[in-house]
C-alpha cells in the first residue's frame, strides 16, 4: 500500500492519504459550523419548539461547557481505548446530537442529546483527531494536513453564519443539522483509511481529578445558567465550582509528587508563557462567546431579522476574522507574537465598545459593519498567534496534553462567555422593564405588579411583533405602553451584555503587557499542531 496512511516518505499527500486528509477536514468543518448554525437560528428554533430565547441560549452554552469539562477526560479515554475508537465514538456522539436537532420537538431533547451527548462527542473527537493526524502523517505531509484541518475550521467559522442563515431561511434549520449527519456519515465511511495510533504512556486513571474538573467548570457555568433562569442554589453551584477548581489544582500537585497518574501534568503551568497563553485563550473565547450570543439576539429579536439577514449582518465579523488570521499568519515576519496579541485584544475591545452606543440607534444590521470588522480583525490576530504562543515552550512529547489543556481553557471560556453574556442580558432586561413599568403613568398598579411578577419568574427577550400578539385584546393604550417599554428596555439589556466581551478584551490587553515582558520562546513543538485545537 504505497499510498496508504502513514506510508511513503511522509512528504507528499497522494491517493488514500489525500482522501483521509479531506475526511479529517470535513469532520472539523462540521464541529465548527454547528455552533454558527445554532446562533443564527435562535428565533426559528424558539418558534418551532415553542420555547424561549434563554432556553436555547442555555443549550448553546451547555454544549460548549460539556465539551470543555470532558475534553481532558476524553483525551485520556482515547489513550485507554485507542484513538481511532475514540474518534469513531466522538463522531457518533456528534451525529446523535445533530440527528436530535433534526427531529427534536422539545427543548429537553436539544439539551440532553445535542448539548450533552454532542458535547461529550466533541470532547472525544478533538483530542483523538489531533493524535490521528500526528500518527497517520509524517514530515511535510503532516504539516499540510494540520494546515488543511485548521483551514477547514477557519472557513467554517467564516461562512457558518451565512450558510446557516441561508439554510434556515430558505429551507429549515433542521435541514442544516441533517446535512451535518450526512457529512459525518461520509467521514465514517472512510474510517478504514485511519491507522490507529498506539499509546505507550502510563495507562493509570485519575477518577478524582476527572470529577473535580467536571464539577469545577460545570458548577460555575451551571450556576450562571440557573441564575439566568431564575432558579435557586445559584451561590451553592458557584461556590462548589470554585472549590472544585481549587481542589483540582491541589490534587494534581499532590498526585505529581507521589508519582501517581494525574488527569494532566501540573508542571505544564511552571512555564509562565504557557500560563499567560492559556489565560489569553480563555479571555479571547469569553469575548467571542459574549459577542456571539448578544448580536444574534439583537438582530433577530430587536431588528426582527430572519436567519439569512442575521447571517449577512454577522458576516463582517467572521469574514474579517478569517482574512486577518490568514494574513497575519503569513505576514507576521519578525514581529513578536506578544505584540500581535496585544493589538488583537486592543482591536476586539475597541470594536465591541463602539457597538455599545450604536445598539439603540442602529435600524439595520449593516450599521454595525465598521465595528464588527474591527473586532473581527482583532480576533483574527489572536487566532493567528495565541495557540502557537501558548505551545511554543512545550516539548514535542507533551504537546498533545498541553494542547488539550489549552483547548479545555478555550472551550470553558466560550461557554462562560455565552452563559454570562446571556445572563447579564436577561437580568438587565428584567430590571429595566420592571423599573420602567413601575414608573409608567399609563400602566395601572395591577399591570405594573403583573409585569414585575412575570419577569421575576421568566425574563425573556421578545420582539415587538411577538409582544403585540401576546397583548392582543388588551386596551390599546396599555398595549402601546408595554411595547414602548420593551422597545426602550431591550437596547439597555444588549448594551449590558456587550460589557462581557469588553471586560474580557480589557483583561486580555492587560495580560498582553505581561506577555511583552517575557522573552520569546523558540518553538519546541510543531506550530501547526497548535492550530488544530
Amino acid at each position: 500500500m504505497d499510498d496508504g496512511a502513514g506510508s511513503g516518505d511522509g512528504d507528499q499527500l497522494s491517493g488514500r492519504r489525500r482522501l483521509l486528509a479531506v475526511l479529517l477536514a470535513m469532520a472539523m468543518f462540521v464541529l465548527v459550523v454547528d455552533t454558527s448554525l445554532m446562533n443564527v437560528s435562535i428565533s426559528a428554533v424558539v418558534r418551532d419548539l415553542d420555547t424561549t430565547v434563554s432556553g436555547v441560549q442555555s443549550a448553546i452554552a451547555l454544549e460548549a461547557l460539556v465539551s470543555a469539562a470532558f475534553i481532558l477526560i476524553g483525551s485520556k479515554v482515547g489513550d485507554l481505548i485507542g484513538r481511532k475508537r475514540a474518534y469513531v465514538l466522538g463522531l457518533l456522539g456528534y451525529a446523535t446530537g445533530a440527528a436530535a436537532m433534526t427531529f427534536a420537538q422539545s427543548l429537553t431533547a436539544v439539551i440532553v442529546l445535542w448539548a450533552v451527548v454532542g458535547g461529550i462527542g466533541a470532547s472525544l473527537l478533538l483530542p483523538a483527531m489531533q493524535s490521528l493526524v500526528h500518527g497517520n502523517f509524517q514530515g511535510a505531509a503532516q504539516k499540510k494536513v494540520y494546515a488543511l484541518v485548521g483551514a477547514a475550521a477557519a472557513i467554517a467559522a467564516a461562512v457558518g453564519p451565512l450558510l446557516g442563515g441561508f439554510v434556515t431561511t430558505y429551507l429549515s434549520w433542521r435541514v442544516g443539522f441533517a446535512l451535518e449527519v450526512v457529512i459525518i456519515a461520509v467521514v465514517l465511511s472512510g474510517i478504514g483509511l485511519v491507522r490507529d495510533v498506539p499509546y505507550t504512556g502510563p495507562r493509570g486513571v485519575d477518577p478524582i481529578g476527572a470529577v473535580l474538573s467536571v464539577v469545577g467548570m460545570g458548577g460555575i457555568v451551571l450556576g450562571i445558567l440557573v441564575w439566568q433562569e431564575g432558579g435557586e442554589s445559584v451561590a451553592a453551584l458557584l461556590f462548589a465550582g470554585a472549590v472544585a477548581l481549587i481542589g483540582l489544582g491541589y490534587w494534581l500537585v499532590q498526585r505529581k509528587r507521589r508519582g501517581a497518574p494525574a488527569l494532566m501534568d501540573p508542571d505544564l503551568f511552571r512555564s509562565k508563557v504557557f500560563r499567560l497563553g492559556v489565560t489569553g485563550q480563555m479571555l479571547q473565547q469569553i469575548a467571542l462567546g459574549g459577542t456571539m450570543i448578544a448580536l444574534p439576539i439583537y438582530l433577530q429579536m430587536v431588528l426582527e431579522y430572519n436567519a439569512m439577514q442575521a447571517g449577512l449582518s454577522l458576516a463582517p465579523l467572521s469574514l474579517s476574522m478569517f482574512a486577518v488570521a490568514l494574513l497575519a499568519g503569513k505576514k507576521a515576519g519578525d514581529r513578536r507574537p506578544a505584540t500581535i496579541i496585544r493589538w488583537g485584544f486592543a482591536l476586539v475591545t475597541i470594536g465591541v465598545a463602539v457597538l455599545v452606543p450604536l445598539v439603540p440607534r442602529a435600524e439595520f444590521g449593516w450599521a454595525l459593519l465598521a465595528p464588527l470588522v474591527v473586532a473581527g480583525a482583532g480576533l483574527g490576530l489572536l487566532v493567528s498567534q495565541l495557540n502557537n504562543y501558548t505551545l511554543a515552550p512545550i516539548s514535542e512529547e507533551r504537546v498533545s496534553e498541553a494542547a488539550g489543556t489549552n483547548s479545555a481553557a478555550g472551550s470553558f471560556g466560550l461557554s462562560f462567555g455565552l452563559a454570562f453574556g446571556g445572563a447579564i442580558l436577561l437580568a438587565t432586561l428584567s430590571i429595566a422593564f420592571t423599573t420602567m413599568a413601575e414608573s409608567s403613568d399609563v400602566l395601572p398598579p395591577a399591570d405594573q405588579q403583573h409585569v414585575a411578577r412575570v419577569l421575576e419568574d421568566d425574563a425573556e427577550v421578545m420582539s415587538n411583533t411577538q409582544l403585540e400578539e401576546l397583548l392582543a385584546g388588551r386596551p390599546p393604550a396599555i398595549r402601546e405602553e408595554i411595547v414602548r417599554i420593551n422597545t426602550d428596555a431591550r437596547p439597555l439589556a444588549l448594551q449590558a451584555a456587550l460589557l462581557v466581551p469588553i471586560l474580557a478584551g480589557l483583561l486580555g490587553l492587560l495580560e498582553s503587557f505581561r506577555m511583552m515582558r517575557e522573552p520569546d520562546t523558540p518553538p519546541a513543538a510543531q506550530g501547526t499542531t497548535a492550530g488544530l485545537l
